[in-house]
């Protein structure tokens, strides 16, 4: 029998999950369709009960639901629990289990694809939503040196930076001007389009630029890094593939190869 998973979001149209779910399926001869789930605004709690009371077996949540998904569990993994954000949904016979494999998609992404390490360096996140929630635990994991996060409203990076250990919160207008190892976007402007202001002097030719957003041309903050001499300057496509692998794990317990699906999304993009 045909097993049922999906990606639940809004805006959803645009994710690659269908097709990389499916060549995971094929490299391991696991039986499932996989297809992508609009939620409304206010109805992601409607739309995922109904998919899981109609038999569906596990969703990958997108933005903008990953606070909702944590308080649309029934049981939550450590890393769930810590992040305070879910972005794996599986039914189980005592309820729904939300995880949370951001953080490990985006590490295994930086250290194992693009070589860039973490231990002992300044990183910087920008914004404070379920997205930066997400991938900050498995950041603090890997002893960074320092880790600051910036926000548009101010109040909300105080918060998270409260609430995770080890973490300095600013709003934009308040953020140093000092130069960082790593900054990750965790906005959405990389689908809006929407410029941040940010100020000057946080990257030069030493610094790694990563977007969480994925697109098929370069987002407003990779063009920002690469009109700044970033030295590497990257989109969230590797984490994508990497942090859906692990959702592919707890539901199936199969762990897929990642790097040929990886290799061929890129070729499809140029």
């Amino acid at each position: 029998m045909t097993d049922h998973y999906a990606v639940i979001g809004n805006p959803v149209e645009h994710s690659k999950s269908p097709q990389i779910h499916a060549r995971f399926a094929e490299q391991t001869g696991q039986d499932l369709e996989y297809s992508r789930l609009w939620a409304p605004l206010d109805g992601f709690a409607h739309v995922a009960g109904e998919f899981f009371s109609g038999g569906g077996k596990g969703l990958n949540v997108t933005v903008p639901f990953k606070e909702e998904a944590y308080r649309f569990s029934t049981h939550l993994t450590d890393r769930a629990t810590r992040a305070g954000a879910v972005n794996t949904l599986r039914a189980d016979p005592d309820g729904t289990l939300g995880d949370n494999t951001d953080g490990a998609g985006l590490v295994r992404d930086l250290r194992r694809n693009l070589g860039v390490e973490i231990a002992g360096k300044c990183v910087l996140v920008v914004g404070a939503g379920g997205a930066a929630r997400g991938i900050l635990p498995a950041l603090l994991d890997e002893a960074p040196a320092a880790v600051a996060v910036a926000n548009r409203t101010a109040e909300k990076a105080y918060r998270l930076a409260e609430a995770m250990p080890g973490i300095t919160g600013y709003g934009f207008d308040t953020l140093p001007a000092t130069r960082f190892d790593l900054i990750i976007n965790g906005t959405a402007t990389g689908l809006s389009g929407s410029a941040l202001p940010l100020p000057e002097g946080l990257a030069d030719r030493d610094t790694a630029c990563y977007d969480l957003v994925y697109a098929d041309r370069p987002t407003v903050f990779m063009e920002w890094a690469a009109a700044r001499h970033a030295g590497l300057v990257s989109d969230g496509l590797g984490m994508l593939v990497e942090q859906a692998a692990e959702s592919f794990f707890i539901w199936r317990g199969v762990r897929p190869e990642t790097k040929p699906v990886l290799d061929s999304l890129r070729s499809a993009n140029r």
